[in-house]
């Protein structure tokens, strides 16, 4: 929920740990001797993902026009979802191939370890703290000149910075509505987002798929989620976010009740669950750009991190949910119906972000020269 810090006290997303940390839980995984362990692994793996999230969210805006905010911070997002198909489509291979469960952590602790290289050789520091230091290299320099901005410009566009309590900020200066209502629209969509992601491989099995099939069939969920970025990120610029996401999360409501209720043939339950993946993950993705678009570069970080942090208790609630539901005895399919309830709450409470303070004042759109 902080930014990564580096020498001098300033943020140095370069010399950010996260990466290495989820490498190794993530290795470390793979190798658990017991359930506890890989229950401490999985937490700490979960840890540096939800940080690097925020700190993604934060420099994309800090170099991010606003009028373009919201839709190249969903482009950045675009690399979670590409990921899970790609590593759906390499654990489905392997499985077929005869491979166990733990090959899964070994594949998602190596790719984060070569993030560590390529962050260190060309991932760029914030201009808001560039511009405060007194060392700069050439290339930093030249990067703040592209920026039209001088080194010293404290109080130049894009150098909005935090000067109290963060958290008190996010309940402060009109924010606390929209605080609230981004922490519930967060931990409704994440409890969707892991409801799908823990139980949809499982439930399909149940359903007659073979493991492949199942985990091929979920990948495409991940997959959808790009789609979204095509039309979703200029919908939230253009129209809004509260107008765009409300219908988002409406319309995935009909894929999720489809996924339910309907027993489809393979290939639409393909298309189903791709464009399930295309309204759910996608206004996940979208709430995400929202949230870094209606906060002040002052408070972008801590207001994603919060908000993020807020939605992992819902994906963390939805493990334990979808077990009891099973455990109860409801048709494997008819556990999707809960994810209804939680759309229809996201859809509701982002439809009220319009009630959040409006544009020009010191509400969450209005911010200063950013």
């Amino acid at each position: 929920m902080v930014e990564p810090r580096g020498h001098g006290g300033r943020p140095d997303f370069r010399a950010d740990r996260r990466p290495l940390r989820v490498g190794l839980a993530s290795l470390a995984s793979a190798f658990s001797p017991s359930l506890g362990f890989l229950a401490a692994t999985r937490f700490f793996t979960g840890l540096g993902i939800a940080g690097g999230f925020t700190g993604t969210t934060a420099l994309t805006g800090d170099y991010t026009p606003a009028r373009l905010r919201a839709t190249m911070i969903m482009v950045t997002f675009t690399g979670a979802p590409l990921g899970g198909f790609l590593g759906g489509q390499i654990v489905a291979l392997l499985l077929h191939l005869g491979f166990d469960w733990p090959v899964i952590f070994v594949i998602g602790g190596l790719f984060p370890l070569l993030l560590i290289l390529v962050m260190a050789l060309w991932l760029p520091e914030s201009p808001r703290f560039l511009a405060r230091s007194v060392n700069l290299s050439p290339r930093q320099r030249a990067l703040l000149q592209r920026l039209d901005i001088a080194p010293g410009q404290e109080a130049a566009a894009g150098l909005d910075l935090a000067r109290g309590n963060p958290i008190k900020m996010l309940f402060g200066e009109g924010y606390a509505l929209a605080t609230v209502l981004l922490w519930i629209i967060f931990f409704c969509s994440l409890v969707n987002l892991y409801l799908f992601i823990f139980w949809l491989p499982e439930i399909l099995h149940l359903t007659g798929l073979t493991p492949a099939e199942a985990v091929f069939a979920t990948s495409l969920h991940t997959l959808g989620a790009i789609a979204a970025v095509l039309y979703l990120g200029y919908l939230i610029d253009r129209f809004g976010p509260q107008r765009a996401l409300a219908l988002h999360y409406a319309v995935g409501i009909v894929f999720i009740l489809l996924i339910a209720l309907a027993a489809m043939p393979y290939l639409i339950l393909l298309a189903v669950v791709f464009l399930s993946g295309m309204t759910i993950i996608g206004s996940q993705t979208g709430a995400n750009a929202a949230c870094g678009a209606l906060y002040p570069a002052r408070m972008r970080t801590s207001g994603i991190g919060w908000a993020l942090g807020i939605g992992r208790l819902g994906g963390i609630a939805a493990a334990p949910l979808g077990g009891f539901l099973l455990a109860r005895g409801l048709a494997p399919r008819h556990v999707f119906l809960t994810a209804c309830v939680f759309a229809v709450i996201a859809a509701v409470a982002t439809a009220l972000l319009a009630l959040r303070a409006p544009r020009g004042t010191s509400g969450p759109v209005g911010e200063v020269a950013s």
